[in-house]
């Protein structure tokens, strides 16, 4: 597959689009550290509002201030999806303690109701039929999801959190990667299925699919069973 540069952090749809809050970044420096955030990507206009990812810790006075410029409060975010467990990607799940709030596996509905699903199974969680759906990524870490938006104006939206960590990273993924081959899966899957692709460390960028004899993965995707949610946005 090809891969090209979306040029904007916001996704327009007839019901819900996608905006990148915060752009990620991963960038060494001279002492072996690295100075790192994860990417928080806004999905609204629907019945339900939700965030992918909250950032580090650090984010957290800002946090606020980013959903305010889209005219919402952290009261109004219904869903909090975190792709993953790592600091810069759920340091600030706790400004939405009466959302329905998915860490990894985790999921929980309000304050500490948690509840069954099927995604440690490869069962996508459906959030709204037929636009928002979260479906298992693992690899980056074994409990990785990434949320699926249908039908924005660029087709569907894919926000991998660290299955992608940016446009043009196949020279790095892999060292930072729990389980290799689970995660090389994962990203064909979510090439297979997507427009455009929002990266844990980077801009969103589009997708280009040109596969081989025997090499399209979309049959993966489309075998899967999917599990609904009750979506009512009340959240708690």
């Amino acid at each position: 597959f090809q891969t090209s540069p979306l040029g904007s952090l916001s996704i327009p749809g007839p019901l819900y689009s996608v905006r990148v809050l915060q752009v990620g970044f991963n960038t060494p420096n001279p002492d072996g550290s690295v100075h790192a955030d994860g990417s928080v990507t806004l999905v609204s206009g629907g019945p339900l509002t939700v965030l992918v990812d909250t950032g580090g810790p650090w984010l957290r006075p800002h946090l606020p201030e980013l959903l305010a410029a889209q005219g919402l409060t952290p009261d109004d975010v219904t869903h909090v999806v975190v792709t993953h467990g790592h600091s810069d990607h759920v340091g600030n799940i706790n400004l939405f303690p009466d959302a329905t709030v998915l860490v990894g596996f985790d999921l929980s509905r309000g304050r500490g109701h948690y509840l069954p699903h099927g995604l440690a199974s490869g069962v996508p969680l459906v959030l709204h039929p037929g636009h928002l759906r979260v479906t298992p990524t693992p690899g980056h870490t074994r409990a990785h999801v990434s949320l699926v938006a249908s039908g924005t104006s660029l087709g569907t939206v894919a926000v991998a959190g660290d299955a992608f960590e940016r446009r043009e990273d196949e020279g790095e993924w892999r060292a930072l990667s729990e389980e290799p081959a689970e995660q090389r899966r994962s990203r064909r899957r979510l090439v297979a299925l997507a427009d455009v692709i929002v990266p844990g460390h980077g801009e969103p960028f589009r997708v280009l699919r040109e596969w081989g004899d025997g090499e399209d993965p979309r049959g993966d995707e489309e075998e899967e069973e999917e599990e609904e949610e009750d979506v009512r946005p009340g959240g708690g």
